[in-house]
């Protein structure tokens, strides 16, 4: 193994490095081509080198060289980082075909393209550094260069220096994440012999469950601000929407992952802390997914609206990993590798379809000039390519069947109902609680994508914007190339669940293969647990379709209850997408069967009376998603800043002109609190300063004061 993996891991830095001095040597012209190619490349590393771990169960680990007082720096490829590698690589590849043809059709010719791709190849290499690092030092370095270069990234083009405070307050709570992610590993390492992973996996055993509660929520915390997690997350959506359209994809599909990477490495596999921080984590990941999703149903702006939905799929995976914390302390190992698999195929997931849909909107805004969906309409018959491609991103994030969002969400909303497992009734009561916001997340998530995709691409266009690039000079090929993914993904989740299962089992202790994938329902080991009755019925619907001439274990994903509450719960997108083919096939030949004789008539459109349906009469983004804001007008709690009406006859209404401003919940709840706690102390130490001289005297008297009576008492 070591054979193939090590020359990948090699030729991903070479190729990198390869890439900045190359792009320091061509025009600007070849720039795009370069990127492109060695990017793509480089991707089919990651994902070769990533595959083989996984397919074989066999670690990679190599040391490269000792650092006095620090220890021997390692590169160590696991199942869990493996995964991670993984779907970074089917990112990276679908992103560096996009740079390529949306570069290359860039009207502005002062683009600096040789900055951003140098800056590019040296945040793949971070990247993978961080997701191959063996030990604390070369971990955190390469985190820290990671963050920096996100930070050049968002402002690496002059022209746009209206966003550049944007990038800065993502720097700014970067390194505060650093810093306390820094402070939870030191905590660890403190009895560690050196600053390897092995040797602080060895460390946080010996501490006891109090102590790991500081590196516990220091670590969760810290690399939250990178994942998105409420209340650090105020920085994420005015990153995602000041981010160029060709950063953006790195920023939501690449390093959004690393938080949870993050997340998974400290807290679940270097620490087994006890179910209280499972708790906080499913509580975190639960209101994060609510706030984050209810934010995007009422955004106006694609780039924003995608920037709070992946707050909301966030907090999703946070949910399923405090259910997995949770179920590893009560010891239930197979409700734990049921939940830890749910976060791990929807981190994949989300990586996907959020990359897709980031790239469309990218489309969108070079087109037309726009990002507002109450301007925009109209745009299936400009783009009709990427129409169809956007829809499937669209159904996927709403879970909508045979896609992959379907899967996931299926298994986390599995896992929180095997809290029935849990001894404790208040921890009960939390996974139900928590389990009602998540329903209701996904429910709202459904009206989010409808109006995203309506607004956009449906109806007649509302805006006076005009095309201002060729819809058809930008490739289609990277977005189509991560839509079929997301198809894959979603009707063959009992090929990726086995996959999963080596990075899931050595941290729950069970393996989710054996539990959910059952081969095709015939009397083996593997299904003893079910009833024999209930083999026979599915056998008899079906069950074993596939049985012979269908490689694997089986083509359906099931969970058997308790056995006081034997109810089997079960789906089969592989079976589903048979039977929806089926169906459309049967609807177009029952249609086009009686309808063959008839002639097709154009007639006017009747619109209420008026000759032709105005831009200005048709239902906007806004309408769309008011019902969401009056509802959760308490959360919102807007501020009407203008509000004037104009009146004929001082008695007759015709128009109201009303401005909004709405202060997201955790500026006006954590913030702005903060924000005026330190003002108020600055104002005073000012005032300080600015007194007289005999206040300052008496300033001095009294610290002498203090100083002698402290000095007598000891």
């Amino acid at each position: 193994m070591a054979v193939i993996t090590a020359p990948s891991l090699v030729g991903i830095f070479v190729v990198c490095a390869g890439g900045i001095c190359f792009s320091a040597l061509l025009g600007r012209k070849q720039v795009p081509t370069l990127l492109a190619i060695a990017g793509a490349f480089s991707a089919v590393l990651m994902v070769l080198a990533s595959a083989i771990v996984l397919l074989t169960g066999r670690t990679f680990e190599t040391a490269l060289w000792t650092l006095n007082g620090f220890g021997r720096l390692t590169i160590h490829l696991d199942p869990l980082s493996s995964i991670f590698l993984l779907v970074s690589g089917i990112v990276y590849f679908s992103i560096s075909l996009f740079l390529g043809s949306f570069l290359k059709n860039q009207a502005d010719e002062t683009h600096p393209h040789l900055q951003f791709s140098i800056l590019y190849f040296v945040l793949m290499a971070s990247v993978v550094l961080i997701l191959v690092a063996g030990d604390t030092v070369l971990f955190l370095i390469s985190w820290e260069c990671m963050s920096i270069l996100c930070f050049l990234l968002i402002n690496y083009d002059p022209r746009r220096q209206r966003d550049k405070s944007a990038g800065y307050i993502m720097l700014a709570m970067s390194e505060a994440g650093f810093l306390a992610v820094a402070i939870a590993f030191l905590l660890i390492a403190r009895s560690a012999t050196d600053f390897s992973f092995a040797a602080l996996r060895t460390a946080s055993a010996m501490l006891s469950p109090q102590a790991l509660w500081l590196p516990f929520l220091l670590g969760f915390f810290g690399f939250g601000v990178k994942a998105g997690l409420v209340p650090v997350n105020f920085w994420l959506p005015r990153s995602y929407t000041a981010a160029p359209a060709v950063f953006i994809p790195v920023f939501a599909g690449i390093t959004l992952n690393l938080g949870f990477y993050g997340i998974l490495r400290l807290n679940t596999d270097l620490m087994h802390a006890s179910y209280g921080t499972g708790v906080v984590a499913l509580i975190t990941g639960s209101v994060t997914a609510l706030v984050g999703i209810l934010y995007a149903t009422t955004e106006g702006d694609m780039k924003t609206m995608l920037a709070h939905s992946s707050i909301e799929n966030a907090g999703i995976i946070v949910a399923a990993l405090g259910a997995f914390l949770v179920f590893r302390g009560f010891g239930q190992p197979v409700a734990a590798a049921l939940a830890i698999s749910a976060a791990l195929y929807h981190i994949v997931n989300h990586s996907i379809y959020k990359t897709l849909l980031f790239e469309g909107a990218g489309h969108v805004e070079a087109a037309t000039g726009t990002r507002e969906m109450d301007q925009l309409g109209g745009l299936a018959k400009l783009m009709p390519g990427l129409s169809a491609i956007f829809l499937v991103g669209c159904l996927a994030i709403s879970a909508v069947p045979p896609l992959n969002g379907f899967v996931s969400e299926w298994m986390t909303l599995q896992s929180l109902l095997r809290s029935a497992v849990l001894a404790s009734t208040s921890v009960r009561i939390v996974f139900a609680l928590c389990g009602a916001a998540l329903a209701l997340t996904a429910a709202l998530a459904v009206t989010c994508f409808v109006k995203i995709y309506a607004m956009n691409f449906l109806g007649i266009r509302r805006g006076a914007w005009e095309p201002k690039a060729d819809p058809k000079a930008f490739s289609k090929f990277p977005l189509a190339f991560l839509a079929m993914v997301c198809l894959l993904l979603g009707i063959l989740p009992t090929y990726v669940l086995p996959v999963l299962d080596r990075g899931v089992e050595p941290l729950a202790g069970a393996s989710i293969t054996t539990v959910l994938v059952q081969p095709f329902f015939t009397a083996t080991p593997y299904n003893a647990q079910l009833p024999a009755a209930f083999l026979q019925d599915f056998h008899n619907l079906g069950g074993q379709t596939g049985q012979g001439f269908v490689p694997g274990r089986g083509l359906v994903v099931l969970l058997r209850g308790l056995e006081a509450n034997p109810v089997i719960f079960a789906m089969s997108p592989s079976y589903s997408i048979v039977a929806l083919v089926f169906l459309f096939v049967v609807a177009w030949f029952v249609v086009t069967r009686l309808t063959r004789r008839r002639t097709l008539a154009r007639r006017p459109v009747w619109a209420g009376g008026i000759p032709r349906l105005l831009p200005i009469l048709t239902y906007t983004g806004t309408g769309f998603s008011n019902p969401v804001r009056v509802v959760f007008q308490a959360i919102f709690r807007p501020n009407i800043i203008e509000d004037t009406r104009q009146t004929v006859a001082v008695h007759f209404r015709t128009a109201i002109h009303r401005q909004r401003e709405e202060t997201p919940v955790v500026d006006r709840l954590l913030l702005k609190p903060v924000g005026t706690a330190v003002q108020r102390v600055a104002a005073f130490l000012a005032g300080m300063h600015q007194g007289k001289l005999n206040a300052y005297v008496a300033y001095v008297l009294a610290f002498l004061l203090l100083v002698l009576f402290f000095y007598r008492g000891s």
